[in-house]
C-alpha cells in the first residue's frame, strides 16, 4: 500500500509540475499569438489562434527602428558588463568569505547598505558627472558601473560559505598554489553555479535597462533595444501598432532564453562539485 500512495503522489506532483508550467508558459504563447495579429484584433477579441498580419507588423517596427541594431547595440552593453559584473563579484565574494582582515564585517556591512539605495537616486549626479568626463553617448557609463553589483557580492559570499570548505584552500597553499591561481582553478569550479545563476540575473537587467541608456545615450543609432522599442510605444498610432509592440518583445526575448538555455546547465550541476568532507 505505501508503494501504492508513493506512486499516487508523485502522480499528483507531476502533474501540478504541467499545470504550473503551462501557466507559466501561456503569456509566452498569447504574446506569439498577438505579434501576429492586428491592432484592431487583438483590442476587439482574445484568442489564441494565430493571424495572418505578421508582415504588416514586421514591417511596422522597422518603419519606427532598426530591430537588427537595437539588439546589436543591447548585447554590446549586456554582455561586456555580464562578464565583468560576475568575474569581479566572484573575486570580491572569494575574499570576503576567505580572508579574515580588519574592516572585513565592516566592508560586508557597508556592501548591504548599499543594496538597500535605490539608484535613481544617485541618476542626477552620475549624468553631470558623465558630462564633465565626456562620457555621455557612449556605452562605458552603462558598463563600468554594473561591474560593482553588491546584490551579487552578496549572494556569491553566501554561495562560497555554503559550499567551499576552507580546508580545500589551505590544502591548496600548503601545496604551493599562488592566491590568483587558487582562486582560478578552485574557487571558480566550485562557484560556477552561483556565478551562473547571477550572471542569467545580470544579463537580463542589462538587456532590459531602460532608464539609464535612455538618460545617456542621445543618438538613435546608439539607442539599445528598450529604448528604441519606447519609441514605437509612444507612437501616435499606438492601437494600431499594438501587433508590432507584441512582435517586438517576443523578438527580444531570444537572447535572454538563449543565454538561460546555455547557463541552465550550470546551474543544475552539483553545488557541491569538487569539495571534500570536513
Amino acid at each position: 500500500m505505501n508503494g501504492i500512495g508513493y506512486k499516487i503522489k508523485k502522480t499528483i506532483l507531476y502533474i501540478l509540475l504541467i499545470l504550473l508550467s503551462v501557466v507559466c508558459m501561456f503569456p509566452f504563447l498569447l504574446m506569439i499569438v498577438n505579434a501576429t495579429r492586428s491592432g484592431s484584433e487583438i483590442m476587439k477579441s482574445f484568442t489564441l489562434i494565430p493571424s495572418v498580419y505578421l508582415k504588416e507588423n514586421w514591417a511596422t517596427v522597422f518603419k519606427y527602428f532598426n530591430l537588427f541594431l537595437g539588439m546589436w547595440n543591447s548585447l554590446k552593453v549586456a554582455v561586456p558588463s555580464t562578464l565583468l559584473c560576475a568575474y569581479f563579484s566572484a573575486m570580491t565574494a572569494y575574499a570576503l568569505a576567505m580572508y579574515k582582515f580588519k574592516g572585513n564585517k565592516v566592508l560586508f556591512m557597508t556592501i548591504l547598505i548599499f543594496m538597500m539605495i535605490p539608484g535613481q537616486l544617485g541618476l542626477i549626479g552620475f549624468y553631470n558627472l558623465c558630462t564633465k568626463l565626456h562620457l555621455v553617448n557612449s556605452y562605458i557609463p552603462l558598463i563600468i558601473p554594473a561591474i560593482a553589483s553588491p546584490g551579487t557580492v552578496f549572494f556569491l559570499r553566501q554561495y562560497v560559505l555554503s559550499v567551499m570548505p576552507p580546508s580545500l584552500i589551505e590544502a591548496a597553499r600548503i601545496d604551493g598554489a599562488s592566491e590568483l591561481y587558487t582562486f582560478h582553478r578552485i574557487a571558480i569550479p566550485i562557484m560556477s553555479p552561483g556565478i551562473a545563476t547571477m550572471s542569467i540575473m545580470g544579463f537580463i537587467g542589462g538587456w532590459n535597462a531602460y532608464l539609464l541608456p535612455m538618460i545617456i545615450l542621445n543618438k538613435n543609432e546608439k539607442f539599445t533595444l528598450p529604448v528604441m522599442m519606447a519609441t514605437l510605444r509612444a507612437s501616435t498610432d499606438i492601437t494600431a501598432n499594438q501587433g508590432a509592440i507584441y512582435l517586438a518583445v517576443a523578438i527580444s526575448v531570444i537572447p535572454i532564453l538563449l543565454v538561460f538555455a546555455f547557463f541552465s546547465k550550470y546551474i543544475i550541476s552539483s553545488i557541491s562539485a569538487g569539495a571534500v568532507k570536513e
